[in-house]
């Protein structure tokens, strides 16, 4: 009898301890409190972001100072790992620049941006705005371009990065740059180096992991594709034993060169080239604005499936306008 009522006396207790949780998230709506974002930019030591979806970290933002250039690191697909890496698998040394995601360009004027051994660096200027959202994490920065010979500013750039939360655990980044003379009109010269460059997993690579890519056009494979225009290319392959992924790199309609001529490689590498088909001129007080979009995908999508994608990604609003200073 007495267990019985000690039983008893337990329920009631732990029916109470529920009721007065179910309250008091009642009262926490009536008194106005906010939802937290599922999307949210976490700020972290070193100069570094956190991007995180429902408290799980989906890509990190490196600035800090002593960097040849910005990155993005890593890009986790729906299996929880990164379908990117840092460095070149067969030769890390002489492409250490190939850090995950990042924007540069091989001939800035008479400036080497591209590689770790020139002489140009993109330097981190200032944090425009972190944003949080249920279906976006914003963050938005200004960088330098200098020449470290000379001592002189190149460009100036702003860049916004966009996080959006898809279905079933993919993502889509948006990156949107604008690129103005810091003094004089700025020459990019012609060369299949810049603007943006992906660095894959080696699994998802077509040597190391028997990976595929496609482009828009219907070509596959790293002969077909190699310096041809396309509106899209994806690079997938395995990154688990039992889950195929990828990532759809998407050249936005709106950019002057549209659609963009592709660099890809069977190591595992692609990227948008921006005057591989002839230099262009950025003048005085005429910026040059362009937009990318990376698709972080489950399985090897079907070529239908991509352009749906690529259709929603033309059709991606403007990001918040730039406090410039």
């Amino acid at each position: 009898m007495a267990n019985s009522l000690r039983w008893t006396c337990l329920l009631v207790t732990v029916l109470l301890i529920a009721a007065d949780n179910s309250k008091s998230a009642e009262a926490q709506q009536a008194e106005g409190l906010k939802p937290v974002p599922r999307m949210q930019v976490v700020p972290q030591p070193y100069n570094q972001a956190a991007v995180e979806r429902d408290g799980q970290e989906i890509s990190r933002y490196y600035f800090g100072g002593d960097l040849k250039r910005p990155f993005l690191f890593p890009l986790v697909g729906p299996a929880g790992r990164s379908l990117t890496r840092m460095g070149h698998p067969r030769d890390p040394n002489s492409h250490s620049h190939h850090n995950s995601v990042w924007v540069s360009h091989h001939k800035v004027g008479d400036v080497d941006f591209w590689g770790d051994g020139g002489k140009g660096r993109i330097v981190h200027k200032r944090v425009i705005r972190y944003e949080d959202a249920e279906d976006e994490a914003l963050i938005q920065i200004e960088n330098v371009w200098v020449d470290e010979t000379k001592q002189r500013s190149l460009l100036k750039e702003f860049r916004t990065l966009r996080f959006q939360s898809l279905e079933d655990g993919e993502w889509r980044l948006v990156i949107d740059l604008e690129l103005a003379a810091a003094k004089d009109p700025v020459l990019l010269g012609e060369t299949p180096f810049g603007l943006l460059g992906v660095r894959m997993a080696k699994t998802i690579g077509v040597h190391d992991g028997g990976g595929t890519i496609r482009n828009s056009e219907g070509a596959a494979g790293e002969k077909d594709i190699l310096w041809k225009p396309a509106r899209w290319v994806d690079y997938s392959g395995p990154i688990t034993r039992d889950a195929i992924e990828g990532i759809t790199l998407m050249d936005h309609p709106s950019n002057p060169n549209h659609p963009t001529h592709f660099h890809v490689r069977g190591d595992g590498w692609m990227g948008s080239s921006l005057t591989y088909g002839g230099e262009r001129t950025i003048e005085s007080g005429e910026p040059l604005k362009l937009r990318y979009g990376l698709w972080v995908h489950r399985g090897q999508p079907k070529a239908a499936e991509i352009e749906r994608q690529f259709a929603r990604f033309a059709d991606v609003a403007n990001p918040p306008a730039i406090e410039k200073k």
